[in-house]
């Protein structure tokens, strides 16, 4: 990594090699695994920036409270983030406590194709237990408060001392309407804000889009107001997983179900009907497009204080600048 240039590198601690239990006593071999890959990092120049939660978690806490979607997971997660900075904060300046938590739930407990595999039908794949319309909301919801309990922990007793950031990373599509009918207009409207905006908008405004409350109704749950102050401006920075952009169309007679799931509380089918959105790459889907800082939905949860940091697939260059810590 130093022979090509690289300035930064971000990995994720794995919560079960350090804390084995989920919550208890730390694992030492855990410690100097990272304490080594840390001060690796930095004698070759490398900035480590570290993520806490990657779709993974201490299979005790599955067991004990069903992991995300047990309202426990909060404490015990800013728990295992104190033990982090504590260890480790010394040397890295940039958190990220989540990876993707919009991906993660669906994955985990729409779809059940990610860990830890709960979904029902007709939604999930090879569904034996979970509800593919309630616990991806409800997993969400633990994701963002454990979020902002951490971060609102580091910044009362590390950031002071450490000088460092705490943020969290989302996956984000581009959505383009699929013609130019109204209809379609506000259905990618609504794909941003059910895909995007169930993470930005709690960030942002301290509570969920109002399209989302209105069509998931009490299946989506409701902030607190001292939730909602947590919550908002929790980050320090912004992290973008952004690979490629969609088609969306309209597709809101599937609300009259009775039965849904997130994807039909969208209102939208995505597509790629053609070439229009760029030649496609080998995994078939098309290659990222650079949003327009000139269309109003980036700037709907554009803050002041938050920087926003953009990753992808895309061609193309990324350019940082290297902590002065480490210049």
């Amino acid at each position: 990594m130093a022979d090509t240039g690289l300035e930064a590198y971000r990995f994720s601690i794995s919560w079960s090699r350090l804390i084995p239990n989920g919550k208890g006593p730390v694992n030492p071999k855990g410690v100097q695994y990272y304490n080594n890959l840390i001060d690796e990092l930095i004698s070759n120049g490398i900035q480590p920036h570290v993520t806490l939660h990657h779709s993974d978690l201490p299979q005790a806490l599955e067991d004990e409270y069903g992991g995300w979607v047990g309202r426990e997971i909060v404490k015990d997660f800013t728990a295992y983030a104190d033990v982090c900075f504590k260890t480790f904060g010394d040397r890295v300046l940039y958190w990220t406590t989540m990876n993707e938590p919009n991906v993660f739930s669906l994955g985990g407990y729409d779809i059940g194709f990610l860990p830890p595999q709960r979904c029902s039908a007709p939604f999930g794949v090879n569904c034996s237990r979970g509800n593919s319309s309630v616990e991806p909301y409800i997993a969400v919801h633990h994701l963002l408060l454990s979020h902002a309990s951490a971060a609102r922990l580091y910044k009362k007793k590390y950031q002071d001392k450490q000088h460092g950031f705490v943020g969290i990373n989302v996956f984000a599509y581009w959505f383009v309407p699929l013609t130019k009918t109204i209809e379609d207009e506000l259905a990618a409207q609504r794909a941003l804000d059910f895909y995007s905006g169930w993470i930005l908008n709690p960030l942002v405004f301290g509570d969920y889009p109002d399209v989302m409350k209105k069509n998931a109704g009490s299946r989506l749950p409701a902030f607190t107001s001292l939730e909602s102050e947590s919550v908002k401006g929790s980050c320090d920075f912004l992290g973008i997983n952004y690979y490629n952009t969609l088609y969306a169309t309209d597709y809101s007679s599937v609300l009259k179900k009775e039965t849904r799931d997130f994807n039909a509380d969208s209102g939208i089918k995505i597509t790629i009907s053609n070439n229009s959105l760029g030649p496609a790459t080998t995994t078939g889907i098309c290659q990222a497009k650079l949003w327009k800082s000139s269309n109003i939905y980036p700037r709907k949860w554009s803050t002041n204080s938050t920087q926003f940091i953009i990753r992808g697939l895309a061609k193309g260059e990324i350019f940082g600048r290297t902590h002065p810590k480490f210049a």
